[in-house]
Formats: structure tokens, sequence, C-alpha cells
């Protein structure tokens, strides 16, 4: 497409002065979601991975692929990320093809880039009122698509004659009369469908649900344990509801002690880090309702059912649903009542506050934290003690 435009001083400017910026966009969007799928992926499967951009608690990549809301419709949502790069890739190239009324697919390429900004400005929304943290490598991706949608913008003005509606006509009929455009873009469709399809929800913590097989009960303190009752090694866990990392890594114990049910004895204690009922670590608002998931916690023990509803509270923020009473005691055999009011029984709000305390003269700031034979371990269990669990 040897295209060019007159400036006000009369020197023209090729095409590819447009062209070229959008094609280095779309290596960097390319770049960027494949960066970001690789580390959601090590979030959930590796216990010591932290990215190059968890820096505070606002910014921090890690925080945001740990939320429900980086899942879209059964896949990360880096990947509908980089596809969509793909896709606009695919159009771009055929655009600049030097084929006849190549230069109508400006007109979509315009309409994807104004879904892309559009996406973007509903993912920051998300990110602001609901996970409450930023990741810069997204906020990278949107300066991209806001970028990619302005040059298709300039593009489409500066060398496409047709009107808007018709352009987006021509540009939808294109693809029928182009076989490299309509069989990459199905190839591409064909790819997705398939790794939606069959890539593993790595990202789903199933909990091995407690059986006669694996002991569990309440210490003489009455703190709930499993596992096995005089194990060689026992493991104190200070672990929040609504702590990603608690969630993972008591699924990575929950899993060992069933493989290993004869060697390891787990011993939960509650430090929600909800400023409500732990401010003196947490001073502002943090974790807003863990407090109370622990006291339900706690009433669920003295039931005998603790381990049903302690799975049952992690499944509620791995699932992103609300925290409901009614819902929660019909799956775990209690009626909406009986927890609501578990949250404001005074003795349980004591047996919480007792944990807490007990963490705090241990020096314990931040879940999950464990402590074996009087060491504390804060973040996850080292490499070396993880050894020595599976030896």
């Amino acid at each position: 497409m040897n295209l060019t435009i007159r400036q006000g001083n009369g020197t023209p400017l090729p095409y590819r002065y447009y062209a070229i910026p959008v094609f280095i966009l779309l290596l960097l969007g390319l770049a960027d979601t494949g960066y970001l799928i690789y580390s959601h992926y090590r979030n959930y499967t590796d216990i010591s991975f932290s990215s190059f951009c968890a820096l505070t608690k606002a910014i921090n990549c890690d925080t945001v692929s740990q939320s429900p809301w980086s899942i879209l419709l059964g896949l990360p949502l880096a990947v509908w990320g980089f596809f969509s790069y793909l896709l606009f890739f695919i159009i771009f190239v055929a655009a600049s093809r030097r084929t006849k009324g190549s230069e109508t697919l400006w007109h979509l390429l315009f309409l994807l880039g104004l879904l892309y900004t559009i996406a973007s400005i509903w993912f920051g929304y998300v990110s602001t009122t609901k996970v409450k943290a930023y990741c810069l490598l997204c906020l990278a991706s949107y300066g991209i698509n806001f970028a990619l949608c302005f040059y298709a913008w300039i593009i489409r003005r500066r060398f496409c004659a047709e009107s808007w509606w018709r352009g987006i006509k021509n540009g939808a009929v294109h693809p029928l009369n182009s076989w490299f455009l309509a069989g990459t873009i199905l190839c591409l469709v064909a790819i997705f469908l398939f790794l939606k399809a069959n890539l593993p929800h790595y990202w789903e913590y199933t909990l091995p649900p407690p059986s006669t097989a694996v002991a569990h009960g309440l210490t003489e303190e009455g703190n709930p344990w499993i596992g096995a009752k005089d194990g060689e090694i026992t493991i104190h866990e200070y672990a929040d509801y609504l702590c990603f990392q608690c969630r993972k890594m008591h699924f990575l114990l929950r899993r060992l002690i069933a493989e290993h049910p004869g060697r390891i004895k787990l011993i939960h204690h509650h430090y929600p880090m909800d400023h409500e009922f732990n401010n003196i670590v947490v001073p502002e608002p943090f974790h807003v309702g863990s407090g109370k998931m622990s006291m339900i916690a706690i009433y669920a023990a003295s039931k005998g059912k603790f381990w049903e509803m302690n799975d049952a509270l992690y499944a509620i923020a791995q699932e992103k649903e609300s925290f409901d009473t009614r819902t929660l005691g019909a799956k775990t055999g209690f009626t909406g009542g009986e927890l609501a009011a578990a949250t404001r029984h005074p003795q349980i709000r004591a047996l919480l506050s007792y944990d807490i305390r007990q963490g705090m003269k241990l020096g314990i700031t931040g879940t999950p934290s464990y402590v074996i034979d009087g060491k504390v371990y804060e973040g996850s269990l080292s490499v070396e003690i993880l050894a020595k669990i599976i030896q």
C-alpha cells in the first residue's frame, strides 16, 4: 500500500510512518501479555514465586494475578489479551498488504481498538474498586490499547476514503475474499478453542476432604489439627481466609498430609488481617470480613465440623462469592442464623483474640506464617523444610 498524505509544508508522509508504530505496539502487547500468562501460572503453581512488579500493596502484579477477577470465562485474562493482540496483528498484516480493498480493514482495526479501550477502562475500574491493587503490566497493556485505537483512527481517517459504516461493511466482507486472512483467523480461533477446552484449571484449588484415613481433632488449647496425631513434623499455621497465599499454601499442605498421613500434623491458628479484629498489625481497612469468617470457623470447630467449614470459607474467595451466612450454612450443614449469631458471640470473639495475641507474641506481621520447632516462617515454607516433609 503506497499511500501518502500531504502535510501543511507539502512534505509527503508515507504510510509506513503510521504502520511501524502499530507493529511495535503489537509486539509490546504480545510480550506484555505473554509475561502476564507466565506470571499468572507461576503465582498459582510456585509457592516461592514473586513477579518483578510486586512492589507495594497497591502496585502489585501478584495481587492482581491472585484475584478471582484474573479469570474470564474459564481462561486467565492474560490469555484473552494475548489472543486479542494476535487477532489485531493478523488483520494488521492483511491491511498492510498491497491488495485491492485491504485498506478497508483499518475500519475493523479501529473498531477492535475501540473495544480494547473499553475493556481497559472496565478492568481499570475493577482493579480500583474490587481488587484494590494495580498491575504495572496491565496498566501498560491499557496504554497499548489506547495507542492502537488512536493509530487505527488516524490511519482510517487519512488513508481510507470511505465513510465509517461503508468501511465497516467492506472491511467485514474483505476476509471472505482473502484466503490468507480467513484461513489465518480460523486457525487462530481453532487454537483458542482447543486451548480453552484443554488447559488445566491450575488456578482452582480443590482441597482433599477430611476422611477416616486422615485423623483430625482439637488440641488441648482448642485449635483444630489434621494429619498425624503424633507426627514427625508439627506445623502451626497462622492464616487469613481472604489471603490468596494462605489458600495456596494450605492447599499444598493438605495435599502433603493426604500423601503422607502419618508424618505431618498441621495445627490451624486464626490470624485475620482485618483491622476490626487485628488493628495493631493492620491499622487500616484490609481483608474486611476475614475476622467474622474466622469466628464462624471457630464455631464450626466447636461442633466438630471445622475442616468442612475451613474448606468452604477458602472456596468463597476462590469462587468470587459474596460472604453470605445462609449460603455458607447450606454448604456445611448449619443454618444461616446460627452462623450469623456466631459472628457476634463474645466468647468466640475472645477465642479469636487469643489466637491473634499468640501470633503477635511470635512477631507475626503477615499471613501466611508457620511455626515449626519454635521458628517462624513468614510468607511460605522454605524449600529445605518442604524437602524434609516429603523425603
